[in-house]
């Protein structure tokens, strides 16, 4: 199965299934030098972990990150850091029957048509699980971002009301999750395949469940005037801009340009629902289906910060890439001018 590694330079590859031994992460590219303890990615992970409210799945995990390699007393050494997290409370007998049942909504039958074999237990790695991976590399990649001034932050939101009544009847309801990063300045970005929200829209809908990305003002743009649209500029001093609005949700041409930069993910509601489902078998015969198991009955609470990471390893690896842009900025790097002089 290809498609588990994400990045440029700084370069992530997520392992492990949701009822397996173990998930987590390689991160490849990370600078030396960086103070990284244990705690760090922790508190990342506890704020997605399952059993923590009444509204996500009481599947009860402590997530407890162990870091395997990388770190020397106590900073990155700048090889592949290594993150585990063990599974403790896995039920995979609530999936026997499921075995050979294709789930709506699920990626059971695609897998099991492209692959052929596949662990029926859970969703294996399409499981919400998967992005404990995701996560950990997030947290190393935030604080990277936090030490040169570059501030991350998401929000779930979903209605409370809609949810009450969908947790009485067994079902479960969309969610929406929205990131703002400031200080990235100006210019972060590679134009034409590799632009800014190219990779952010990437990154966010590579996460399981996301249907749909916004950049600013997103689907708004398309019933609206240009002379609505257009962000009029203020002023402009020293690298510094202001602007009379933001639809451009900070990028424009594909780069930062020093506005905040705003996102908004759109989660499907979790397809693992108690009610009465029609589907099909393996042999294609047609059948209902009521799900069992543990489950969140909204997404989007625990993505949040999924979403988080996700933007910040993308900001990251771009921010590595953009060193590059001008022998200006590579001199720098050296202690001499753009001509060699020192």
């Amino acid at each position: 199965m290809a498609g588990s590694t994400f990045g440029t330079l700084f370069k992530i590859m997520t392992w492990g299934e949701s009822h397996g031994e173990a998930l987590g992460v390689v991160i490849d590219g990370c600078p030396s030098g960086l103070k990284l303890d244990v705690s760090d990615i922790q508190a990342f992970l506890d704020r997605r972990k399952p059993g923590q409210s009444d509204i996500s799945t009481p599947r009860k995990e402590d997530d407890k990150a162990e870091i395997l390699s990388g770190i020397f007393d106590g900073r990155t050494t700048g090889t592949p850091i290594s993150i585990m997290v063990r599974n403790t409370n896995q039920r995979s007998a609530d999936y026997d029957e499921l075995a050979n049942i294709y789930r709506p909504g699920h990626a059971d039958f695609t897998y099991d048509l492209k692959y052929l074999y596949r662990d029926k237990r859970g969703g294996g790695r399409a499981s919400g699980r998967e992005t404990i991976g995701r996560v950990a590399a997030g947290a190393v990649a935030v604080k990277i971002l936090n030490v040169l001034g570059t501030k991350i932050s998401a929000q779930a939101i979903f209605d409370e009301n809609k949810l009450t009544d969908a947790m009485k009847k067994g079902d479960s309801i969309g969610s929406i999750v929205e990131c703002r990063i400031s200080g990235a300045g100006i210019g972060l970005g590679e134009p034409v395949f590799d632009k800014l929200d190219a990779k952010l829209t990437q990154a966010i809908m590579s996460i399981g469940a996301v249907k749909a990305v916004e950049i600013g003002a997103g689907c708004a743009v398309s019933t609206a005037y240009g002379s609505e649209n257009n962000d009029e500029f203020l002023s402009f001093d020293d690298y510094e801009e202001t602007k009379r609005t933001n639809n451009s949700g900070g990028i424009l041409g594909g780069l930062s340009d020093g506005d905040e930069i705003f996102i908004r993910a759109h989660f499907k509601p979790t397809p693992s629902i108690s009610l009465p489902q029609k589907t099909v078998n393996i042999e294609g015969e047609p059948i209902e289906v009521q799900i069992k198991g543990r489950h969140d009955p909204v997404i989007a609470p625990r993505a949040a910060v999924v979403v988080e990471s996700m933007a910040a390893i993308v900001l990251l690896d771009l921010l590595l890439i953009d060193r590059s842009r001008r022998m200006l900025d590579m001199a720098g790097l050296a202690n001499v001018t753009a001509d060699g002089e020192k």
